[in-house]
């Protein structure tokens, strides 16, 4: 009887230092705010920050070789589904895709090498369109790939998420319909990049913890845009001193959107079912008797912990991570963004798409309707480029409210819309435009009612 009570015992102290210990360290990368060079970010971003000035311009060049071995590779196992491939069930996942994606790696590809080497018209390699993809943003996604895939089983594995999981799902599930670990996704995203939210939401959908529904609402809904960001566009619009009222005019309209827009179609018609056909028991977030939700989620936490066995293990999936995003992602992001950009330089589609919201921004009392307009829509080729266009509008109002409604529209080809299409996260392109004008329909009339107090 000793024997096994020290057994026990040990067990439990393994267990504690098991659950505590990568979840610190991972709360402190991936959600702790630490200023580095003069702005506010996180750990992860630090790192891949050192890790794209270490390898300073050789990063297109990897990148563009990454793209090109995922659309051959991808080809290969695709079409002739090699034995020796198909019988390793990460590679045969990562490389043997369906029609839909094995196009779009290889447009990716395409592209990047058109680009790479500035071959074809200039509009495809120009600095505003593929040559901002691959010099710009792809760097940047690959460096916080790398880090997020590999640390990510911090967050994901020694039971954090169930342990805020059900501290928070009293609050989650009745504003959001959401479970409480939807939480920590929004904090990595708003602490730090969207892209990190991204990946930690795709890889609970994939380990059923999210059904179809939850995983795309949290995919479009709280990726949130990082403070840094919103600091550069609202730069961008010269009205960096208005950064307190701007980020509560942003966190207000976003809490707004992610309570309306996730109970109007196509969201609210995802099936709330998980990706293996089950259904989430209603007792499965309910807390037991004679349990409070800290003793609870404590249980939970330790339980998970339990489970591993192997460090290796742990190891291993975080490289799975990193390949999978490395990949699976850049090429789509490759060819969704460039092809998005370039129909925002040479096409006058979305001004035409801003037209119908002139009545609108006037009927709202927003200043220089007619050149605002044209900024409603085009963010969805890229979030940066409606500031852009507002800093040519004197209005300081209109382009308060220009750079408010970029930030709070989220979701943009060139990175956000590209890494949902290119993840396991249920959403096509169609959904994501609805998404995207929802949101703007949503937040535009918060975002001018809070103008018109602040001007």
């Amino acid at each position: 009887m000793e024997n096994a009570s020290a057994e026990q015992t040990k067990a439990s102290k393994r267990n504690l230092l098991m659950f505590v210990l990568p979840s610190l360290l991972g709360v402190f990368l991936f959600m702790t705010p630490v200023s580095y060079q003069g702005e506010l970010t996180i750990m992860i971003a630090v790192l891949a920050k050192s890790l794209q000035a270490a390898l300073s311009g050789a990063l297109p060049s990897i990148v563009t070789a990454l793209i090109c071995v995922s659309a051959v590779m991808s080809l290969l196992v695709t079409v002739f589904k090699p034995r020796s491939i198909v019988s390793y069930p990460f590679l045969n996942t990562l490389f043997n895709t369906s029609p839909v994606w094995l196009i779009s790696r290889l447009v990716g590809a395409a592209f990047v090498v058109m680009v790479y080497a500035r071959l074809g018209p200039e509009i495809l390699y120009g600095s505003d369109t593929g040559g901002l993809v691959l010099n710009d943003l792809l760097p940047v996604l690959f460096a916080v790939f790398v880090f997020a895939g590999l640390l990510l089983p911090l967050l994901l594995d020694f039971g954090l998420l169930e342990f805020i999981g059900t501290l928070l799902t009293g609050i989650m599930r009745p504003i959001f319909r959401l479970p409480g670990r939807s939480a920590v996704d929004c904090m990595a995203s708003w602490l730090g990049d969207g892209s990190v939210g991204i990946l930690l939401t795709s890889k609970q959908y994939e380990t059923n913890h999210y059904t179809h529904r939850e995983a795309a609402v949290i995919g479009t809904t709280f990726s949130a845009v990082s403070i840094t960001f919103s600091l550069v566009v609202l730069a961008q619009v010269k009205l960096e001193h208005l950064f307190l009222p701007f980020y509560f005019t942003v966190c207000l309209a976003g809490v707004v959107a992610a309570i309306v827009v996730p109970r109007l179609p196509p969201l609210s018609w995802k099936k709330d079912t998980f990706i293996n056909g089950e259904t989430r028991s209603p007792e499965s977030e309910a807390t037991p008797a004679g349990y409070s939700p800290l003793s609870h989620g404590y249980a939970l936490a330790l339980a998970r912990a339990s489970r591993i066995d192997s460090l290796g293990l742990v190891v291993r999936t975080g490289i799975h991570n990193a390949l999978d995003m490395v990949l699976g992602v850049l090429p789509v992001v490759m060819a969704f963004g460039t092809l998005a950009l370039v129909i925002a330089e040479t096409t006058p589609l979305f001004h035409w798409l801003g037209l119908p919201f002139v009545p609108l921004l006037e009927w709202l009392r927003i200043p220089e309707a007619a050149a605002a307009s044209e900024t409603m829509v085009v963010g969805f080729a890229d979030m940066f480029i409606p500031a852009i266009l507002a800093s040519a509008i004197e209005n300081d109002m209109t382009r308060f409210v220009i750079a408010a409604l970029s930030v709070t529209q989220l979701i943009y080809m060139s990175e956000v819309g590209a890494l949902l299409l290119g993840s396991k996260v249920p959403v096509n392109v169609i959904e994501l435009f609805v998404i995207f004008l929802q949101r703007t329909l949503v937040t535009l009339p918060v975002i001018a009612l809070v103008a018109h107090g602040v001007f």
